[in-house]
This record gives structure tokens, sequence and C-alpha cells, in this order.
């Protein structure tokens, strides 16, 4: 397999609000490509109506914990629209700092009331459990990653999940997607989107980026091949992700696809032994539980032969006093 060249490149996001000041200009100054923005999906929030049958108060919570832009402006929004004044006291855990100041659109910038990961959410959820007194709400979407929820169960943070918006697949037909040499997409229902609007496309001509691991497997499920995958151990985001492709000379492409294959390798035995001890985990807990519940019924059973004898020995008539009688058991009347 030989390294495609790329000069046009669909990026499956928004235009950003300053593309001269944006790392997508690195990649334009850098490599002469031309990079094309398109929304792949609809966002849609949750009514108030709909929120409010989920019986999730707000005021509830004295934390937050945001993951995107989308998250922070259907919080407030829901808010907004409950007439609920959000007090000063409520503490924000956004993933990057880039979400952070995002906030200040919304609420006055206080460093000991916002806090921020690195780059991942596992970053974000370690500086989560530095704060485990908190009573946490995470607004997020309908879609949202099932990883996140398993790593703060796992580090039994005290949190509740609030859907407040969806995503919805879009139409992208009006596209020609042969006059692209590379796609990026970011989430599963962008993959889902171009699946749907590109169902008989040689996926061979183009060569596709991925951010997210469930954004990958949904583009593997339509078997189609990720060559820039991110964020990994190398490159946490899809700019650099994509920056290292656009860098790699056709002599280094072959070494760059056994690296990818070594990497996906590593990635699916890590999962398979983190099932693997996921399982056992079940098996131990089950079999704790099943000794416990047969203590237990030991426990009643032999309680219950006690209460047994007792009533019995209380039907056995006393000896009369200088009597050669022998004791009688009364008959138990059935």
């Amino acid at each position: 397999m030989e390294k495609k060249e790329i000069s046009k490149i669909l990026i499956s996001q928004p235009v950003p609000a300053d593309l001269e000041k944006s790392q997508y200009k690195v990649l334009i100054d850098k490599y002469k490509v031309e990079l094309t923005f398109e929304k792949f999906f609809n966002v849609v929030g949750v009514s108030n109506k709909e929120f409010r049958a989920k019986r999730i108060s707000l005021l509830d919570y004295t934390a937050v914990i945001i993951t995107s832009k989308l998250a922070v402006d259907n919080y407030f929004r829901i808010a907004k629209e409950l007439r609920i004044k959000i007090p000063e006291t409520m503490k924000y855990f956004c993933i990057t700092e880039t979400i952070a100041n995002y906030l200040q659109n919304y609420i006055q910038y206080r460093k000991r009331k916002v806090f921020f990961g690195k780059i991942t959410f596992k970053d974000l959820q370690e500086v989560i459990a530095k704060h485990k007194d908190e009573k946490y709400i995470f607004p997020c979407a309908e879609d949202a990653s099932a990883e996140n929820f398993q790593m703060l169960d796992k580090a039994k943070i005290n949190y509740k999940k609030a859907v407040m918006f969806r995503s919805e697949p879009k139409d992208l037909k009006h596209i020609n997607i042969q006059n692209f040499d590379m796609v990026a997409v970011f989430s599963p229902i962008g993959a889902k989107s171009f699946i749907q609007s590109f169902p008989t496309m040689k996926h061979n001509d183009i060569v596709f980026a991925a951010f997210g691991s469930t954004t990958q497997q949904a583009l593997k499920n339509a078997k189609i091949k990720v060559l820039v995958p991110a964020p990994n151990t190398k490159y946490p985001s899809m700019i650099m992700a994509i920056d290292n492709f656009l860098s790699l000379k056709s002599a280094d492409f072959p070494k760059y696809l056994e690296e990818l294959e070594a990497e996906a390798l590593a990635i699916a035995t890590k999962k398979k032994e983190e099932l693997a001890k996921a399982i056992a985990k079940a098996k131990r807990d089950a079999k704790k539980i099943k000794v416990a519940q047969q203590i237990e019924a030991e426990k009643k059973n032999k309680e219950c032969k006690k209460e047994t004898v007792k009533q019995i020995k209380t039907k056995i008539q006393p000896i009369p006093t200088n009597s050669k009688q022998k004791p009688t058991i009364s008959k138990i009347k059935q």
C-alpha cells in the first residue's frame, strides 16, 4: 500500500471562530492543503419538559462535570428555561482549559471553583478524584461515551448522568466527496452520517482520520480502514496526528503502517485483558454473594431449630415434688 498524496481535507467540524489563529492554520501553511469544514451532525437540546420528567434537580448538586462547549451551553440553557439560578458556590470540572475559559460566557471565572484536566477524560478524572466529597452532575449527550462513566464508577465518584442534548445524523449528499483525499471524523454520530450518506462509495480512495475509540470502531464496523487514529500515546490531538501523517515520506509509510497495526494490537490486547479481569471480578463477587447467602441461610436454619427446640421444651410438663411420675410431652396441636 502506497501513501496517498493529500491536498484536500474534509474536516467534520464547524469552521473555527478564528481560523488564522487556530492549529488548522499550521496545517494549511505547512503542507499547502485545502481544508473544508462541514459539521457531520445536528445537535438538538432536550426540552425542559423532557428534562423535568427525569426528576433531576440542578440544585441538588455541588459540582458540574463538563466535557464540551455544547454541555456548557445546554446546562445553562436548561437552568434558564427552568428559571433556576445557579449558585456562585457551584464548582466546575472541565476536560480542558479551553472549555474552562468558555465558562466565562456564563459565570464569573474564579480559580477556586473552576478546575480542568490536560487533554483526556482520564486527566480530568484524576482531578475529580481529589474532590470526592462533591456531588456531581454530568451534562452530556444521549450517545455520550460509556468509557467516561465507567472511569467515574471505578473511582467511586458520586455523580448523576444528565442527558441535555442529542446528536442526529445529517444528510451529507450535497458534498462531492470524490473531491477530497482525506476525511477527518470526530464522533460515532459523524461516522454514521457519512456511512448513511455515501453507502456505495469506494472507501479505499480516501484516507480516514478518526478521533476516539468509539468513532474508530464505528468506521471499522462499516469496513472503513482508519489510517490516522487519534488520540494516541504520541499524538494526543487530531491535528497532531494529521500533521504527522502529512509529514510522512513514501519510504517511511510501510513502517508507519506496521506501527499502526502494532498499536491497534496492543490496544485490543489491553481491552481483552481488562475484560477478562472484569469477568473474573464479577465471578469472585458472585461467589462471595453466594457464600454470604449460604451463611445467612445456615444461620436462619440454626435459629429456626433453636426456636423449635424451645417450643418443645415449653410443652414438657414439670415433675411433681416427691413424685415418681415420668415427665410427659403434651400433644402439639397440628
